[in-house]
């Protein structure tokens, strides 16, 4: 067999182990457990929301990638195909409603539903951020309801 069958035969047993590998830790890698996760920090909606509001770096770097338990006064729920929201209002921007945007777990979109504005809730999410208007976590689940 010629020298550079052997090398193209090995480049590509090579390039299917690596393949495999890459499907195996990366692709196919197992999900945080979002709901059974402990928060890092308990604050208020609106707490949490001011400091976003006041230092955007700060509370971005304190903040963002972490599990917070939040509490506050809801202002109302949002459907969007499968997705449930509740969202706390703060301000009226440009924009329309600033606040908090968190976007809940399927398995509780049945439970979201079911809240009721104006009414105190608690609830448990990743931080992703503050885009100039709202502060947004995803994954959320509802604790104690």
């Amino acid at each position: 067999m010629k020298t550079w069958i052997k090398i193209l035969l090995g480049l590509v047993v090579v390039g299917i182990i690596a393949l495999l590998l890459v499907y195996k830790f990366v692709y196919n890698k197992q999900h945080p457990d979002y709901e059974n996760l402990e928060p890092a920090f308990t604050v208020t909606a609106q707490d949490l929301y001011q400091a976003y509001k006041t230092n955007k770096e700060a509370a971005s770097a304190k903040y963002n990638g972490k599990i917070i338990a939040l509490t506050g006064k809801l202002s109302k729920m949002e459907t969007a195909d499968s997705l449930v929201t509740a969202v706390f209002v703060f301000n009226q921007g440009d924009f329309g409603d600033e606040g908090l945007r968190c976007t809940m777990l399927k398995k509780f979109n049945d439970a979201a539903d079911k809240l009721q504005p104006d009414g105190e809730v608690k609830l448990k999410g990743y931080c992703t951020g503050y885009n100039e208007t709202d502060v947004v976590l995803e994954k959320c689940s509802i604790i104690n309801q």
